[in-house]
């Protein structure tokens, strides 16, 4: 089976391109590389603008995969309309070229952000939405319009996903739990902005699990699944980070708790991902916490702008032409 996997070089494409080439699938990638390409290197790459793909350019695919867009609320928040256009235009173009192709299958990565702000309650696919932000609203934006295109011809999943974290060749350090960690190697201490808040999480390799459910699904499955490794509140995550660090490292770290208040807060069922596509997920907090100490030697200066998406995002608006 041919796949491409639009936006495939950045953080979560970087795990997940390998692993579905281990499995077996011909893969390719088209990404504008705005934070390089440490793919394989026998990986096919093209350095290209999504709105630039035509019919053409996607016929022979059977599935794709689109991770492409902005990834983050600062970026959103930085660039409303760019956000808009990266989120919710450029998903439903491709999915309606990617239809007229003759593609089977368009594969979303949506976010876990669309919910808003909800209250003692795990949310389901089925409950509101309710996100005021640039970024949650234009999650929901492209995958209104990607899933209005399912017919029996042409399936659409949307996984929304939870934070994704761990350690990826692409590495990012603007995520919860790898921010935590690179503070506790850096500083000797984590920033806990609001304890009480909750927020689902993914490891990363969660997160290839779950994509390579979605492309393994029957033919015939179309939908919106929550996919997540857990829930848990922003103040259990840094007791749990805090033990592992002092666990790997053998030194003391600090908790510094705070009280700025976060209008986003939610936590979300699986059981759909687990029923319907067979996603059960396999790490913890503390497995993601290895997993990016594991790599440490690999990261240098931990203040790179490269590890931090919203400061290659405003260098790039910056360098732009007007």
């Amino acid at each position: 089976m041919r796949v491409l996997v639009a936006g495939g070089a950045g953080y979560i494409g970087s795990r997940l391109v390998p692993a579905l080439c281990e499995r077996g699938y011909s893969v390719e990638v088209i990404d504008q590389l705005w934070f390089g390409n440490h793919l394989p290197a026998d990986v096919p790459v093209h350095k290209r603008d999504l709105f630039d793909l035509s019919e053409q350019d996607l016929r022979g695919f059977e599935q794709v995969v689109f991770l492409g867009g902005l990834s983050n609320d600062p970026m959103a928040e930085f660039s409303p309309a760019q956000n808009f256009v990266a989120n919710g235009a450029l998903p439903a173009y491709l999915a309606f070229t990617a239809k007229r192709a003759g593609v089977k299958r368009l594969i979303y990565a949506s976010s876990c952000s669309v919910y808003g702000y909800t209250e003692d309650q795990l949310y389901t696919e089925d409950d509101p939405v309710t996100c005021a932000y640039p970024y949650g609203i234009s999650k929901l934006q492209g995958e209104r319009a990607a899933l209005q295109l399912q017919d029996h011809g042409f399936s659409v999943i949307a996984l929304r996903q939870g934070t994704v974290c761990g350690w990826s060749p692409r590495m990012r350090f603007d995520l919860i739990v790898n921010t935590m960690v690179k503070s506790a190697l850096s500083t000797g201490t984590i920033v806990v902005n609001n304890p009480s808040i909750w927020r689902p999480l993914l490891d990363i390799r969660d997160a290839v699990s779950a994509f390579t459910r979605a492309v393994q699904a029957s033919d015939r499955l179309s939908g919106v699944f929550n996919v997540a490794s857990g829930n848990f509140t922003v103040g259990e995550v840094a007791d749990l980070v805090k033990e592992e660090m002092e666990l790997l490292t053998g030194q003391r770290v600090k908790l510094d708790i705070r009280d700025v208040q976060d209008f986003r807060n939610y936590k979300v069922s699986c059981d759909r991902a687990t029923v319907e596509l067979g996603f059960r997920p396999q790490y913890s907090v503390k497995d993601m916490v290895a997993d990016v100490v594991a790599h440490r030697s690999e990261y240098g200066d931990f203040e790179r702008d490269q590890f931090y998406n919203i400061r290659v995002f405003k260098q790039l608006m910056s360098a732009a032409p007007v």
